[in-house]
């Protein structure tokens, strides 16, 4: 009975030390704990809406065309034809509100005859955040809303060759959004 004992105390003994080797830090340590962590926003997002259209027109003598950024038509030197639909382009951004962002805009953009052989007309650009008639500048910022929206207004002016080609003329505009 006395080796049972002796054998419990010495295997107590033994946990002890093992236990205090495990636990114990040495008098010089020392031990802190940070909190990490992050947070995960809506993505930024632009969206077409409305093509930047300017109407069915003859060329004449050739001249330009502008479509404010309200989507007003303003003919020099060519002949409009009444009731065909202008538009500016409308991109619709979202993302998270009450941010901040950059606008970046293609430069000039040429469009293309679809049906032909590579004629062009040249399309100079221009934007607002607003929709206000607006016939020159360009959008470079802008605030999202606090429900995490804006739109891109974009207008332009066309520049139309004498005797242009006639056709159906296209080309891409593009604004790219960044977070600041």
């Amino acid at each position: 009975m006395n080796t049972t004992i002796q054998q419990q105390r010495t295997l107590a003994a033994i946990a002890i030390l093992v236990a205090g080797l495990g636990l114990g830090l040495p008098a010089h340590a020392a031990q802190a704990t940070a909190i990490a962590g992050g947070t995960v926003i809506t993505p930024l997002a632009i969206a077409p809406m409305v093509p930047l259209a300017f109407g069915s027109f003859a060329a004449a003598a050739g001249g330009t065309i502008t479509v404010s950024t309200s989507g007003v038509r303003t003919v020099n030197g060519v002949v409009a034809m009444s009731g065909s639909a202008t538009t500016a382009a409308k991109f619709d951004i979202t993302g998270e509100p009450n941010s901040t962002y950059t606008i970046t805009h293609s430069g000039t953009v040429a469009l293309t005859n679809t049906g032909g052989a590579g004629e062009t007309m040249t399309l100079t650009k221009f934007s607002n955040l607003t929709g206000v008639d607006a016939t020159s500048g360009d959008a470079t910022n802008g605030t999202l809303s606090a429900g995490g929206a804006q739109s891109l207004y974009v207008g332009g002016t066309l520049t139309v060759a004498a005797n242009q080609v006639p056709g159906v003329y296209a080309g891409d505009v593009i604004a790219t959004v960044e977070y600041n």
